[in-house]
């Protein structure tokens, strides 16, 4: 801002007057200058660009991990499609573009809002197989056999995706099917140009790729940035749903080869388990914070009711007044999320299945309670904070995409195969990966799980049962309008990216590009430590909440989330937030 306002000094009237300023006056407006910088520079941690902006749009909007997929989304928004017909072009296309995580064999979830106002969500989650049972992963010691439920067969969820795409096509598509998935074969067909990144990973995973596959695939080859990978069997499997509709996923062909592969190498998925398996439509999270209307996903994912813990914990504090990333807004955030992630541990799971305390988990005074202990004069332990006392008893490797059409539709999606490439298993045949979603429930109670959640009974192990989950994709609307679609994926830490994105852009007026960009802090209440992305965070600072009894972990990622979001700004037009740490792409007209 200082620079700014020198540059609207009209130069000759500044020279003119400059001869009556002593040059002691001057020094010491230039002290205060530099004083002043200094100070914000400190309060805001670490140098952001706020004069810096995302693609700007009239109409519309689509955000993904890759701009291949960004790109069909809004092919179909320009032929008229509008943001569910795009999100199922969307969904597939990252199936295609960005294995890592974009899919068929996983599962997901969707928040929408329409045009008129009206709102909810789509659970299109994995579950569990009907052979599944509570001590699958354990040993005869009752311990957890490591990698059980990460690698290969045994750690598949029954896959979501088509079902949940067809779903939102039967309720709000409008152009065909095959006129929305032929752009994704072409895709598939023609290839695509491999990334920086992507090459990376690949190269990341060879060996693991070869001892979870009984033969090499695809992504064994010495792939290196700017080749070109085709996908003919994917191609053909979305050929013949196109043909056959949902059904070809889940009783087809498609299915019995599916079947046959994970059986072979042993899995206990059955054709039963694929003809049993429907997405459900539910009731968003919903509430207030200061002037804003939050709407976001419910149980199983457990990140509509986190966030709505954690904002309500620390909407009293008036977060905006001690600045962005400041030692006490890390404090503040800090703690309610660990507050709210012990309650994620003990009470969160399938609601089919465990009965949620959802209006006592969010109610005004036991929020007001759980963060009554915290003192801005020291860190609150983790082992001092168990479960709330109510009387009723994911993954960095996630993916997200947003899109605002131009008939004022928006959705958030967020989908996944929990980790990197799911469960390393890759269908040759069928030409996708598996996803390792098994691992998202509780194999063993008060075990961590891959991403260091400690599960509960609630999440234990059943048949039919869906796991756990942290995707947070969320609406945001201020004064009853459309304000911000966002999501990430990042697995336990999905939820406390969007919430600082969220905040980013509401108490320290940040752009969306600037909002995806700020570096990261995350606190899960198990293990008792903050993690800071790498390098994003002064040393003082970091030795202030040391001081405090915080336990900082700045070497452990410097990644924290990919947020890939979209803001109505106030003239009406429509600013994407791509996230930097990856490939993501945002592209609208």
């Amino acid at each position: 801002m200082i620079s700014l306002r020198f540059q609207m000094i009209n130069s000759k009237n500044y020279l003119h007057n400059f001869k009556f300023i002593s040059m002691k006056r001057y020094i010491i407006i230039f002290a205060i200058i530099l004083f002043c910088f200094g100070c914000k520079q400190a309060a805001n941690n670490t140098s952001l660009d706020f004069s810096k902006k995302g693609l700007i749009s009239e109409n519309a909007m689509v955000v993904s991990a890759r701009e291949d997929a960004s790109k069909i989304g809004i092919l179909i928004l320009k032929k008229g499609g509008n943001a569910f017909d795009a999100m199922i072009a969307t969904e597939f296309a990252l199936a295609v573009s960005y294995p890592f995580a974009g899919n068929l064999g996983g599962g997901g979830f969707m928040v929408y809002r329409l045009e008129n106002g009206a709102i909810g969500t789509l659970d299109y989650r994995e579950k569990a197989p009907l052979a599944a049972t509570r001590d699958m992963y354990l040993d005869s010691l009752g311990d957890v056999i490591p990698n059980k439920s990460t690698l290969g067969a045994l750690a598949v969820g029954i896959p979501g995706t088509v079902a949940g795409m067809f779903q939102v096509h039967k309720r709000f598509g409008t152009l065909p099917i095959s006129e929305i998935i032929k752009p994704v074969i072409e895709l598939a067909e023609n290839g695509i140009v491999i990334t920086k990144k992507q090459s990376e990973r690949f190269k990341d995973k060879q060996d693991i790729f070869l001892k979870t596959n009984t033969d090499s695939i695809v992504f064994n080859k010495k792939w290196k940035q700017n080749d070109t990978i085709k996908f003919p069997a994917l191609a053909k499997t979305l050929e013949r749903i196109i043909q056959n509709g949902k059904d070809e996923f889940y009783k087809g062909k498609t299915a019995e080869k599916l079947v046959e592969f994970i059986q072979g190498i042993g899995g206990i998925i059955t054709l039963q388990d694929l003809e049993l398996y429907e997405a459900k439509w539910r009731a968003p999270i919903e509430f207030k914070y200061d002037n804003l209307n939050i709407i976001s996903m419910s149980p199983p994912s457990s990140g509509g009711i986190c966030l709505a813990q954690i904002m309500k914990m620390i909407e009293p504090f008036n977060i905006e007044k001690y600045k962005h990333n400041s030692i006490k807004a890390i404090q503040i955030i800090t703690e309610a999320e660990r507050r709210a992630y012990a309650d994620r541990s003990f009470y969160l799971g399938d609601p089919d299945f465990v009965n949620i305390p959802v209006e006592k988990l969010l109610d005004h005074k036991y929020l007001e309670t759980r963060i009554a202990s915290f003192s801005f004069e020291k860190a609150t332990k983790s082992n001092d904070i168990a479960h709330g006392n109510i009387s009723v008893i994911e993954s960095m490797e996630t993916t997200h995409y947003s899109i605002v059409d131009q008939f004022g539709n928006a959705i958030a999606a967020t989908t996944t195969l929990n980790g990197a490439y799911g469960s390393k298993l890759y269908c040759s045949e069928l030409g996708f990966f598996l996803n390792n979603e098994m691992d998202d429930f509780s194999s063993k109670t008060g075990e961590p799980n891959m991403f260091g959640l400690i599960g509960a009974e609630a999440n234990s192990i059943a048949p039919q049962k869906r796991m756990l989950s942290s995707m947070t994709p969320t609406i945001v609307e201020k004064n009853d309008e459309l304000f911000m679609t966002l999501g990430t994926p990042g697995g336990s830490t999905i939820i406390t990216c969007v919430l600082q994105t969220i905040l980013n852009v509401h108490e320290f007026e940040m752009s969306m590009q600037e909002a995806v960009d700020a570096p990261r802090f995350h606190h899960q209440w198990l293990p008792d430590e903050i993690v800071l992305e790498s390098n994003s965070f002064r040393k003082p600072v970091i030795d202030s909440l040391q001081k405090l009894g915080y336990i900082t972990n700045e070497n452990k990622t410097s990644i924290l989330g990919k947020v890939d979001g979209i803001l109505v700004l106030e003239n009406g037009k429509l600013e994407g937030g791509a996230d930097k740490r990856g490939d993501d792409k945002a592209i609208g007209f």
